[in-house]
C-alpha cells in the first residue's frame, strides 16, 4: 500500500512538473546568437545541410569527444565489474534454451539489413537527420538481435577491442590533423568541402562519422556481450 502511494506520488509529482514546463514555454520568435550563426555558415564552413551534425562533429568536436569516452569507460567499468561474476569452473554455462528454427532464420535474414541501414545512417549523417551516434547504435541492434535469437552466439571480445581502439585512436588523430592543418580540433576542412549536397560533400565529416559509428558500435556492443555472458552464466 505505502509502495503505491509513494509511486502515486512520485508520478503526480512528475505530471505537475510537467505541465508546468509546458504551460509556461514561450517559443523563441529568432535564434540565439550562436543558433544564428550556425544557420548562416554551415553551408560556407561545414558544408553539411544538416546542421546539426556539423555543430556536434566540428564546432563541438570536443564535447563529442568527451562523450565516446564517457561511453569508453561506461563499457570498459561494466565489463570490469561483471568479469567478477563469471562462470566458475565446472559450470556448463548454457543456461539458455536453444531458439527456434524460424526465430534464427529471421534474425539472420534481418541482420546485414540492419548493418546496411546503420551504415546507410552513418555515412548519410552530413546530409539527413542521423550522423556517428545514431548509426552507432543501430550497429549494436543488430548484435543484440543475434544474441537474442540465438544464445550460444558468442562474439569476439578480440575482435569489438580491436575495432573500438582503432577507431578511437583514429578519432583523435583525425582531430589533431585539424589543428595541425586547418583550424582547430576536428575541423573538417582537413578535406575538401565538395559539392554541397552531394555524398562526397562537408569535408572530413563523413570520415569523422565513420569513425564515430564504428566506436559507439563497438562499445554498446561490447557491453551487451558482457551482459549476455554474465547473464548465461
Amino acid at each position: 500500500m505505502i509502495r503505491k502511494v509513494v509511486v502515486s506520488g512520485l508520478l503526480l509529482l512528475l505530471g505537475f512538473s510537467f505541465w508546468t514546463l509546458s504551460a509556461g514555454y514561450v517559443p523563441d520568435e529568432e535564434l540565439n546568437r550562436s543558433a544564428a550563426y550556425y544557420a548562416a555558415n554551415a553551408e560556407t564552413e561545414v558544408g553539411a545541410p544538416n546542421i546539426v551534425t556539423g555543430v556536434l562533429v566540428t564546432w563541438r568536436g570536443l564535447d563529442t569527444l568527451g562523450e565516446v569516452t564517457v561511453l569508453f569507460l561506461t563499457s570498459a567499468i561494466i565489463a570490469l565489474v561483471l568479469a567478477q561474476s563469471n562462470t566458475p569452473k565446472g559450470a556448463s554455462g548454457t543456461g539458455f534454451l536453444p531458439s527456434g528454427e524460424l526465430l534464427t532464420t529471421g534474425a539472420r535474414m534481418l541482420f546485414p539489413l540492419i548493418i546496411l541501414f546503420g551504415a546507410y545512417v552513418i555515412m548519410n549523417g552530413h546530409l539527413t537527420p542521423g550522423g556517428g551516434f545514431q548509426g552507432g547504435a543501430i550497429l549494436a541492434s543488430g548484435v543484440l538481435l543475434m544474441l537474442l535469437a540465438e544464445p550460444s552466439r558468442r562474439f569476439g571480445h578480440g575482435l569489438i577491442t580491436r575495432v573500438e581502439s582503432f577507431s578511437g585512436l583514429s578519432y583523435v588523430l583525425v582531430g589533431l590533423a585539424g589543428m595541425v592543418l586547418a583550424g582547430g580540433f576536428l575541423d573538417n576542412s582537413i578535406l575538401p568541402l565538395g559539392r554541397f549536397g552531394t555524398i562526397l560533400s562537408a569535408g572530413a565529416i563523413p570520415l569523422i562519422s565513420i569513425l564515430i559509428g564504428l566506436k559507439v558500435g563497438a562499445e554498446f556492443s561490447s557491453i551487451l556481450q558482457s551482459l549476455h555472458e554474465t547473464e548465461d552464466a
